[in-house]
């Protein structure tokens, strides 16, 4: 569980919040149960650190005020739409003996050990994530699809997967599919375009440079220019 360390805030206004955010903190609030809602600071590196870890908002986090730890939950994260940065952020205060509804990520594991995935099947997935009913004390930070053995055409349903005790899916009343095993997608190829023109071009203008396949016209030019030149041979011994 991570622990961070958090101020109360007492900001009343925009200005003295951006002047927060300039300083490198991040505002937040803490609401939930008979308690009264807390406003804090954090700092943004710490936040940004947070964030960047997996399953960020369904794991359960501490955060210390004044020496004094409290379990949360990130309910909300909002960000600068130009910069990108945590500009506020929301914690559910965790109450023993309640329940929450969260969207816990799915994650799949051992593919390779699927023996419709090696014949080219396709994990096709239908949810992500799965909104759950959990107790604030047993909240699971995923829900694990083992895909060793699965054959091309199998559906892997909510039944399948092992839920935490006093863990339960909002959907009720069916068995609702999260990913299946699908045949692979055949893509024929387009028909490749004759080139027997071209080649039949170009053969011919390599036979023509080869002095092969000549016309009858060329032909006859080359015997006549073969004519003349031996008529000027025979017109030159006779004068000398």
């Amino acid at each position: 569980m991570s622990l961070i360390q958090a101020t109360i805030r007492n900001t009343k206004t925009k200005g003295e919040l951006n002047a927060l955010r300039k300083n490198g903190e991040v505002p937040g609030i803490i609401y939930g149960g008979e308690s009264a809602n807390e406003k804090i600071s954090l700092s943004g590196k710490e936040v940004k650190n947070l964030i960047n870890k997996e399953n960020f908002l369904s794991n359960i986090i501490s955060i210390k005020i004044n020496e004094k730890e409290q379990k949360v939950l990130p309910r909300e994260i909002t960000f600068d739409t130009i910069s990108d940065e945590p500009t506020h952020i929301d914690f559910f205060r965790i109450i023993k003996g309640s329940k929450i509804i969260l969207e816990i990520p799915v994650k799949f594991i051992n593919n390779e050990l699927s023996p419709g995935l090696k014949r080219g099947g396709v994990l096709n997935i239908v949810r992500r994530k799965v909104e759950l009913k959990c107790p604030t004390e047993n909240i699971p930070t995923e829900l694990i699809v083992d895909l060793e053995g699965l054959e091309i055409g199998t559906s892997i349903k909510i039944s399948s997967i092992k839920l935490p005790e006093n863990v339960a899916p909002t959907i009720q009343g069916r068995d609702f599919v999260i990913a299946t095993v699908a045949a692979p997608t055949i893509v024929k190829e387009p028909e490749k375009p004759a080139e027997a023109d071209g080649e039949a071009a170009e053969g011919a203008e390599a036979a023509t440079a080869d002095g092969e396949n000549k016309t009858p016209e060329a032909e006859d030019k080359t015997a006549e220019a073969d004519k003349s030149k031996k008529e000027d041979e025979k017109s030159s011994a006779e004068k000398k």
